[in-house]
């Protein structure tokens, strides 16, 4: 195919438009040409090579290359080594920009709380223009080059990454090219008859719709059932995996994939470091499959890598990949997302803290956790969604769990239906038929704040801080980048307005999505208060985690210790290691052999509290505490 390959690009070349390139310029995007476009025909070829019109719409996709490269954006940040995701500086959060601030402009006055708690890394919510009311959290898109007016303009988005770049903060964008919603200008000239535009999305009749529904799986089954919204005025069903205005796009057509490319270049234009690529596990439909996680699908994602390194290389792709672990770990990859959302480790630390036990931590970790060399997991906590419980069944099947079973156990208990639950979680999307359900609440709320405040028990509120603590030093101190989500480092509990918002009652994930208000702010800076005991563990552990390069360090090992209710690991850089312990259960565990075995020396200095730890004797793990233990 390299042969086939390089005869198209050398006939492309002859039809395409350089004069308004400088001879430098011209040079440069030959070099990422040459390098990117055999990789790019490898991919796009499976895809579309039975299309007559293919090389026409290569045509439109290098030109639209070669235009890109004249546009103005905001400045990069200056001197950025290439792997900068592997070092122990990224501490990234994830904002609602009207939830934080009012608007892009009063977000840059946020930027000194950014710095102060150590942020480089922020992630903004869909802030394009969407649909009124209910627009999925911005993620039913009406028109990608353009920002929602109530949150500002184009030109303040580029203002914000300018002042982000400058002090050393990389901004992170959604790429939501699964679908748009059914105001946009396609959707709308589809709809209204269109045939070129109907072409890109699935329109198909009630037969075949209910053969695609036999096999792919319910997302939204409180909003709908079946994948599929009928439409009238076309007596046809379209393709609506999540929300009934949220239309899949139709990546068989080749000229989707080119148009979608040009939307993506956009995005880059207003100053973004990371595009996280949305639902990208749904992009591929064919029929008789779960149309989801299809090798087509990686094809497509890595053209889409193959254009943005062409266009744009200094860009990396954020997967978001909420499905089965082997699945989340085939999009992660030089050549097709760099980063990726760790989702595994999240449901199962909580799963672990429900349980008091790490057995399938651990087990599902040594699985999964190995990912390729200068590619990096964002490791979280909480979100703007839901927590999905997401293992391989396989794994807990030897463990002697039945895996709906215990999928069911852990939605009652952090939606506090289970006896003993320290949990104020909230059920999201239930399915009727298969009692499939998720679980939606604030970190706080889910580990147990809110509860111990209702009932005034000191106890219970130390319990719940210490597991904010565990998770939180966990997530800080595995490899990778650890991500907040906007108030959860303020102590922020559940917020039940959104049950009073007739756009937003349906929608439990809203629970965890509050206006941040100066009252919470303030209050995060009150020490005696909960929220003030976990605002100042966060920048306390924040801090240890930037001073110390061996946070930076890729060598990790999985320690298997005496107790399951213990977790442990060590990351090691040349001679130094670090070795991280945590008691997930409210129980105190005296460890079976000395830690000097581990880390071959006799002292060591826990970084958490500054004190040093004889490691000769017997250690003991306090209730829900930990140890960051290194060289004195």
């Amino acid at each position: 195919m390299d042969f086939e390959a390089l005869q198209t690009k050398q006939r492309l070349l002859a039809e395409l438009d350089f004069s308004t390139l400088t001879s430098q310029q011209k040079s440069i995007f030959m070099q990422r040409l040459d390098t990117n476009f055999i990789p790019l025909f490898q991919q796009v070829f499976p895809l579309y090579g039975h299309c007559f019109d293919l090389h026409y719409h290569l045509k439109v996709l290098l030109q639209s290359f070669i235009n890109f490269q004249k546009k103005k954006r905001p400045a990069q940040i200056k001197n950025a080594p290439e792997h900068w995701f592997e070092s122990n500086q990224n501490v990234g959060i994830a904002v609602y920009v009207d939830l934080l601030a009012d608007d892009l402009t009063s977000l840059v006055d946020k930027i000194p709380y950014f710095e102060s708690l150590g942020i480089n890394y922020l992630h903004l919510m869909p802030l394009y223009l969407a649909p009124k009311g209910n627009s999925d959290g911005g993620y039913a898109i009406s028109d990608y080059r353009t920002v929602s007016p109530n949150l500002g303009t184009n030109k303040d988005l580029k203002d914000l990454a300018a002042a982000l770049h400058k002090k050393g903060i990389r901004m992170v964008l959604d790429f939501v090219f699964n679908h748009t919603s059914d105001e946009h200008c396609w959707a709308q000239a589809a709809k209204a008859g269109d045939q070129e535009y109907q072409k890109y999305y699935h329109f198909l009749n009630k037969h075949d719709a209910a053969e695609y529904n036999n096999t792919v799986r319910e997302i939204f089954p409180q909003v709908r059932r079946g994948s599929f919204t009928h439409l009238p005025v076309l007596d046809r069903h379209v393709w609506t995996t999540f929300n009934s205005f949220q239309w899949d796009l139709n990546y068989s057509n080749p000229a989707v994939f080119v148009a979608v490319v040009e939307e993506m270049l956009h995005l880059v234009l207003n100053g973004c470091d990371v595009l996280r690529l949305d639902a990208l596990a749904f992009v591929w439909k064919e029929k008789g499959t779960v149309c989801e996680n299809l090798p087509k699908a990686h094809n497509l994602i890595k053209a889409f890598k193959r254009c943005l390194d062409i266009a744009a290389p200094h860009v990396v792709f954020k997967s978001e990949a909420i499905v089965h672990p082997d699945e989340v770990n085939k999009y992660i990859g030089a050549d097709e997302c760099t980063l990726s959302y760790n989702p595994l480790m999240m449901a199962l630390l909580w799963e672990s803290l429900a349980t008091r036990q790490t057995t399938l931590l651990y087990q599902s970790l040594e699985r999964s956790f190995n990912i390729p060399k200068h590619t990096t997991w964002i490791n979280y906590i909480r979100c703007h969604d839901d927590i999905g419980w997401l293992w391989d069944d396989a794994i807990s099947d030897r463990l002697g769990m039945n895996g709906q079973g215990h999928r069911r156990f852990l939605n009652q208990f952090y939606t506090g239906q289970f006896d003993g639950s320290f949990a104020a979680g909230v059920p999201f999307q239930e399915n009727p038929v298969n009692g499939d359900c998720r679980v939606c609440g604030t970190l706080a709320s889910l580990a147990g704040v809110e509860n111990a405040i209702k009932a005034d028990d000191p106890i219970l509120l130390d319990h719940a801080i210490k597991r904010i603590r565990v998770l939180n030093g966990i997530n800080f101190a595995m490899p990778g980048i650890p991500l907040l989500y906007q108030g959860d480092d303020l102590g922020v509990l559940n917020n039940d307005d959104y049950l009073n918002d007739a756009t937003k009652v349906d929608d439990s994930r809203w629970v965890h999505r509050k206006k941040l208000t100066e009252k919470d702010f303030t209050l995060a800076q009150d020490k005696i208060a909960p929220q003030g005991k976990i605002a100042q563990m966060v920048r306390e552990m924040i801090q240890i985690r930037k001073a110390n390069t061996l946070f930076a360090a890729q060598e990790f090992e999985l320690i298997t210790l005496n107790s399951e209710h213990l977790f442990a690991f060590k990351r090691t850089s040349g001679a130094h290691t670090l070795l991280v312990i945590a008691n997930l259960s409210e129980h105190r565990v005296s460890l079976a052999k000395p830690l000097s075995d581990i880390l071959g020396q006799h002292t060591a200095l826990d970084l958490l509290t500054d004190q040093n730890i004889d490691l000769l004797g017997l250690v003991a793990i306090e209730p829900l505490d930990m140890l960051w233990l290194t060289q004195p």
